[in-house]
């Protein structure tokens, strides 16, 4: 039985194969550059578990186990980089998630036609700006001599802050510059959700007399569940990767207390110190963590609102 129910499987697996051949070859390029950038790169894992000599290569290096985990763990500065990561994750995720959701729903009540456009335009507008810009012009408007912020603030009557150097600043320029810069286009997905509710919900709703935030909350919000639920867990499972481009280009020696973080730690250790082997250890630790929360949240998700991953 267990032989017909094999041969039946392998059978309609051709069939399927066969029938759908012309998508599984548009998919082996992806399938070749996932293997490649994604795939085989793991070989190098190995070198966390190594004191690496680069004329011995990766497989000849003598192994030395958990040693650069132990000295990860030791190092006077694993807890300020694992604080300085987890704040602006935490922090990026508590405002950054949330307000693309709110902004979709506000912009999808806006009915003059044109002027919705507008301000989809000037709200994708900032996600075409690099990082190198972003970071310029944060650079310039919060200068502590000519800048216009500390400008209005004389102006008012305070007085002049250096915004770029003070450590405790430093989280809030990060995380709302990254917002400014990316709620219009994380807009899109819940845009996009939005469009493909039913209108009759919205016609049932107001035969029941609901106003405008009742029709907010018993059809737009349940309808858009699933897909923010799904975001939230992508975002979770990347909690501890915040953006090293930008932090990096932030980073100063005033303020390095506050913004040294995991990627900037590996970048200084493993590629300015040469330190190859203990920068895998800590990106590696980075990603098992990572693991670990996103099937985490995945689990408590898929419990509290039949919704997940898998």
């Amino acid at each position: 039985m267990k032989m017909k129910d094999k041969n039946s499987s392998l059978t309609d697996w051709k069939k399927n194969i066969k029938k759908n051949y012309e998508l599984y070859l548009l998919s082996i390029p992806t399938i070749i550059l996932v293997l490649i950038f994604a795939y085989f790169p793991m070989y190098g894992i190995q070198l966390a578990f190594k004191d690496f000599v680069a004329i011995d290569g990766i497989t000849g290096s003598p192994w030395v186990g958990f040693e650069h985990f132990e000295r990860l763990f030791r190092g006077y500065n694993f807890v300020r980089i694992i604080k300085n990561t987890l704040t602006l994750s935490i922090y990026t995720l508590a405002v950054g998630f949330p307000l693309p959701l709110i902004f979709a729903i506000m912009l999808n009540e806006v009915k003059l036609h044109r002027f919705k456009k507008t301000l989809q335009m000037v709200s994708y507008a900032p996600n075409f700006i690099s990082t190198v810009v972003l970071v310029s012009m944060i650079t310039i408007f919060f200068n502590p001599n000519n800048g216009i912020i500390n400008k209005l603030i004389v102006m008012c009557g305070g007085e002049e802050i250096s915004f770029m150097t003070e450590p405790k600043l430093f989280k809030h320029l990060y995380v709302w510059s990254g917002v400014w810069q990316t709620l219009g286009w994380n807009a899109i997905i819940y845009m996009s959700a939005l469009s493909g509710v039913d209108p009759q919900l919205y016609e049932a709703a107001v035969m029941d007399g609901a106003n405008k935030l009742q029709k907010i909350w018993v059809v737009d919000i349940p309808c858009i569940l699933p897909t923010a639920v799904i975001l939230l867990i992508l975002n979770c499972g990347s909690i501890m990767n915040v953006g090293f481009d930008k932090a990096f280009l932030m980073q100063n020696d005033l303020n390095r207390e506050a913004s040294d973080i995991i990627s900037t730690y590996v970048y200084r250790v493993g590629i300015q110190g040469a330190e190859y082997s203990f920068s895998t250890a800590v990106s590696l630790f980075n990603s098992v963590i990572n693991f670990i929360l996103l099937i985490t949240v995945n689990t408590v998700a898929k419990k509290v609102t039949d919704n997940g991953l898998w």
